[in-house]
């Protein structure tokens, strides 16, 4: 009756049903305003179904003012409920979705093996850490974090990269991406620029511009920021990723980090140090932070995202004392604090050693996955390339000379199913970096990445790569 169909076998009560059909055809038009509905018997009677049933339909529907009933008339519709239909949200709503590529080689970067992380260990702290817990915990526990999380953070920092870090320091972010726009907030001065690195990753750059930062940039080389061009400059902070510089890979040498910690000192500014890839370290130990150097002046943020899983949403950040009451009060005012039981099982992880025997484990599996590139790249290519930055992290900036890869040339690889990225997409000044591409090889098995290199160096000797 009325084009109503009910589902009898369906999880929604009939009187819901009866509700979100009627609601529909108030809303599209199909029923007009002032028009009568069918007495309840009547409707009961049609759908063949108890009168009570319809009985509780319209009372949601005159509760919520779809319709009016006066006794002793019939039930009608409410004026002024017709939405019109919008054109466009109807196109595309009725557009088929794109299937996803089917990549034949997946050099994305920044991505870990997901397929490597211990289940069932963190399973079993999972089911440890809730039994822990009090009914305090499960509140409002504060905007800078479990206190038991920042302990075991700052012991892990002090045995891994030898930093002498205070619990009260520490503040819990829901990763990197979330401490980059608290610290945002921080530093920014009407009339001064955020400094960053050119090239720089694209996805945090976009942080500063949402915000309505004056964005300045400085060139890196293959040793990170050049500092000499900080000279004359006049900013609120420099953004930096001095361990392993997003995306040519340097490592930011003693002297410009000196450099860097005397301008921040004399103009008045921060240092925002994302310390990305820096656990990833394929020679030697990991660098010293420039936290280290001056943690009055720096704004030190970590995360779990690459060495655990993306969707653990958990970093930190280290804040300079006078800027801490700042960071509670926005913390406060925007997502309140992180969530306490991911917190106190990742805690457990670390307290139990488990997290430096997995990153240790990881560190070696992703160290024999460069060696398979590295050489797959010699076989394929000769001597024709030049390698960027690989003593760290999980992914590869690679120089061709004489090349040239434009926009063209990437979408010529996503239709073949190459799925790569250029070092100039992340470049503030294009031109500078068009001979280099970038090899993200962390999630890859080796004949994966041997597969896929073999794969673009046929293609490329079509000779689509130049321009």
């Amino acid at each position: 009756m009325w084009g109503i169909e009910l589902r009898r076998d369906s999880e929604v009560p009939l009187k819901r049903q009866i509700y979100q059909a009627l609601t529909e055809r108030i809303l599209s038009g199909t029923l007009q305003g002032g028009e009568a509905l069918p007495s309840t018997r009547e409707l009961a009677s049609g759908l063949r179904i108890s009168r009570n049933t319809v009985n509780e339909a319209y009372e949601m529907l005159i509760s919520e003012g779809f319709v009016l009933s006066r006794q002793g008339s019939p039930t009608r519709v409410a004026e002024g409920l017709r939405l019109r239909r919008d054109v466009r949200t109807d196109k595309g709503a009725s557009r088929p979705e794109t299937a996803p590529t089917a990549w034949l080689a997946d050099f994305r970067t920044g991505q870990p093996d997901l397929r490597q992380f211990p289940r069932y260990v963190w399973q079993r702290l999972s089911q440890n850490a809730l039994r822990g817990m009090t009914p305090e915990l499960l509140g409002y526990t504060g905007p800078q974090g479990l206190p038991a999380l920042r302990e075991e953070i700052a012991a892990w920092l002090r045995r891994s990269k030898g930093m002498a870090v205070r619990e009260e320091d520490l503040f819990i972010t829901a990763g990197a991406t979330h401490a980059l726009h608290v610290a945002a907030d921080l530093v920014s001065r009407e009339g001064r620029e955020i400094l960053v690195e050119d090239p720089c990753n694209k996805g945090m750059l976009q942080i500063f511009l949402n915000k309505g930062c004056t964005i300045g940039r400085i060139s890196a080389d293959e040793q990170g920021l050049r500092t000499e061009e900080l000279d004359g400059r006049q900013a609120c902070a420099v953004y930096v990723t001095p361990s392993h510089q997003f995306p040519l890979g340097g490592i930011l040498p003693a002297g410009r980090r000196a450099a860097l910690i005397r301008f921040a000192r004399e103009s008045d500014s921060y240092i925002v140090e994302d310390d990305y890839d820096s656990e990833i370290r394929y020679y030697g130990d990991p660098v010293a932070p420039l936290h280290a150097m001056d943690p009055e002046r720096v704004i030190y943020i970590g995360t779990f995202s690459k060495v655990l899983f993306p969707g653990l949403r958990i970093g930190y950040a280290i804040v300079p004392p006078e800027l801490q009451p700042r960071w509670r009060s926005l913390r406060t005012h925007t997502d309140v604090q992180n969530p306490p039981f991911e917190q106190a099982v990742l805690a457990e992880f670390l307290r139990t050693r488990k997290f430096d025997r997995h990153l240790g484990r990881m560190r070696k599996l992703y160290g024999e996955r460069r060696q398979v590139l590295l050489a797959a790249m010699e076989e394929a290519f000769g001597d024709r390339w030049r390698s960027w930055g690989d003593a760290a992290g999980l992914h590869l900036a690679v120089q061709f000379p004489g090349r040239r890869f434009d926009d063209s040339f990437l979408e010529a690889c996503r239709k073949r199913g190459i799925r790569l990225a250029s070092v100039e997409q992340h470049a503030l000044r294009k031109g500078d970096h068009r001979d280099k591409l970038l090899f993200g090889y962390g999630h890859l098995e080796p004949e994966e990445i041997r597969g896929g290199i073999r794969l673009l160096k046929e293609f490329m000797d079509e000779g689509v790569a130049d321009s």
